[in-house]
């Protein structure tokens, strides 16, 4: 994970410091903040590559420095840590502009893993190796993570696993994907908090892919997904 520059936002300096460590253990270049409003102007100053913020910190918490954060910049992976346990926290996180969340305790491994997860350096399923795929008015590069809307050229590139979950449905068209083969392969459980999760994707997919009435991203209830176009 050569070169990658991680923005640790914490105001509990002991986790700081053993998150620094254990990241720098990988190789990784640790910027550290202990508050939200120092995280704003770290992220202003250094331009990190993912940043990695606790919810609940003084003077400015998580969710409106990451509010802000989004008001210029929507691309770079967030991932939140938080101590709270609730579906409309984590929600609430997600509708923040978040990319993901890990809830405290955690075990530095799991830290790994879901950076690599956001910045896309874990290895892709078959189905992200297609070239690309059209639906209906949209192109989708899986290996780019973009979704460009063909009237009119506008593009975004996806979060990693926006793309991936996008990928999986691709490659059955009109046919049921199993929504826990999507939980087990992207998150390693299917858990309730997981599976909110899975479905906040969902709806952001389900808004970028809007403009052409024809694709259609059908929920079959308690069972899975169909991606019709």
């Amino acid at each position: 994970m050569d070169s990658i520059h991680v923005l640790v936002v914490e105001d509990e300096p002991t986790l700081a410091r053993i998150i620094k460590d254990a990241l720098e253990a990988n190789g990784i270049r640790v910027s550290l903040a202990y508050d939200g409003e120092n995280g704003l102007q770290a992220f202003a100053d250094i331009g990190p590559d993912i940043v990695v913020a606790d919810i609940m910190m003084p003077r400015l918490s998580g969710l409106d420095m990451v509010r802000s954060i989004r008001q210029t910049d929507t691309r770079t992976p967030i991932l939140f840590l938080t101590a709270k346990s609730t579906v409309d926290d984590v929600v609430e996180g997600f509708h923040a502009g978040g990319n993901d969340y890990l809830k405290k305790p955690f075990s530095m491994k799991e830290l790994m893993v879901r950076i690599q997860a956001l910045l896309g350096r874990l290895t892709t399923a078959p189905a992200s190796q297609q070239t690309e795929w059209l639906i209906g008015d949209y192109r989708f590069v899986p290996g780019k993570r973009t979704l460009t809307y063909l009237p009119t050229g506008e593009s975004h590139e996806l979060p990693h696993r926006e793309s991936e979950i996008l990928a999986r449905l691709c490659a059955s068209p009109h046919a049921l994907v199993p929504a826990k083969d999507i939980l087990l392969d992207l998150w390693g459980d299917d858990d309730f908090f997981c599976t909110r999760s899975f479905q906040t994707l969902i709806s952001r997919l389900r808004r970028r892919l809007a403009k052409d009435s024809h694709v259609k991203l059908i929920n079959q209830r308690g069972e899975g997904y169909r991606l019709l176009f």
